[in-house]
């Protein structure tokens, strides 16, 4: 898989369990195919987190016969909520829990320590990005996109002409705190969604798997008292859900029809807002059976409303391979920035 003498940029995906790599040549072509994992250790702290880290990297270039002195910049994106630069929230987060990240600048720190520069995004904006140029290919610089990523929380990104919205402070793209219009969507005697950000009624506190086991499962148990799931604790129940709505479950259906109507209305917000050329959808529940996948995107489209001009144009696409997504999106970023100078 060597790529001649020319230079490269690598891409490194940072998650709550595992780091994810890649190498991509100056041309835009990937040079490892498969997804390459290893323990990200970053419940430990930094200064394990950056070591594993640099492991990930050294690993990566390893598979694909490229020496470091070929790399020419490294893409790093992380699990929010960080800053642009690639700070660590002063409140940390659930993926860096430890006291150590608070405030941490985790681009500056990789920068330091492997003695290149880095380009950072957060990962929901890295999975974004890798969807619009899969997409769009030649024509990414010119085509707007808006990508929903359901998965614990709701991650997400916005570009517009191929350059990811990362905004003032960074936190453009947070998708799943757009607050959603609740009428209809909920039951008449359904309680308020609550969001772990302290929102209620946004699009994570009902799209995601936490929204499932903080808001949605508990009031529809309540609807289904001899439901199977009453046997569970709530955490484990949560995840059964998909598989359930997978075989037609009818209480699991009735979440899923929910969370598709939130991502349904946050896409119109969108088509208001920025009127992309394309919505991604990606995440978990995107990743099941085939029928319940295309079952989840009908509803979708059903509850997205576009005008008729925007019918026309605009798509809506699964994020393609989403275990891959984050270093990919994050490796084109570095790409774009050397391009740039």
């Amino acid at each position: 898989m060597s790529a001649g003498d020319g230079w490269v940029v690598v891409g490194l995906d940072n998650g709550g369990n595992k780091n994810n790599a890649t190498v991509l040549d100056a041309s835009g072509r990937f040079l490892v195919s498969e997804l390459i994992e290893t323990p990200s250790r970053v419940t430990e702290g930094p200064d394990v987190a950056l070591a594993a880290l640099e492991l990930t990297f050294d690993d990566v270039l390893a598979r694909a016969a490229i020496p470091r002195a070929r790399v020419r910049a490294v893409g790093l994106d992380t699990p929010g909520p960080a800053s642009a630069q690639g700070v660590i929230s002063s409140r940390g987060s659930t993926n860096f829990s430890h006291p150590g990240w608070r405030n941490f600048d985790f681009r500056g720190a990789l920068e330091g320590r492997l003695g290149l520069p880095v380009v950072y995004n957060n990962d929901g904006n890295a999975a974004a990005l890798y969807a619009h140029y899969q997409l769009f290919g030649p024509l990414a610089p010119q085509r707007a996109s808006v990508s929903a990523i359901i998965g614990t929380g709701f991650g997400g990104g916005v570009i517009e002409k191929g350059q990811v919205i990362k905004g003032a402070a960074g936190f453009a793209g947070e998708l799943g705190h757009v607050h959603i219009p609740l009428h209809g969507l909920i039951e008449p005697d359904q309680p308020l969604p609550h969001c772990n950000c302290g929102f209620t009624g946004d699009a994570e506190s009902i799209a995601s798997l936490t929204g499932i086991e903080k808001n949605l499962l508990p009031y529809w148990l309540s609807r289904y008292p001899t439901h199977e799931l009453k046997r569970e604790s709530i955490a484990k129940a949560a995840k059964r859900v998909r598989g359930l709505g997978e075989a037609g479950d009818p209480m699991a259906l009735a979440i899923f029809e929910q969370q598709a109507k939130a991502v349904g209305r946050l896409f119109t917000i969108a088509a208001n807002f920025t009127d992309p050329d394309a919505y991604f959808l990606g995440g978990g529940v995107v990743e099941a059976a085939p029928h319940f996948r295309e079952w989840f995107l009908a509803r979708v489209r059903e509850s997205t409303t576009l005008r008729e001009e925007q019918l026309k144009v605009a798509r809506l696409e699964v994020v393609p391979d989403l275990d891959m997504a984050g270093a990919r999106g994050a490796a084109i970023a570095a790409l774009e920035t050397i391009h740039e100078r």
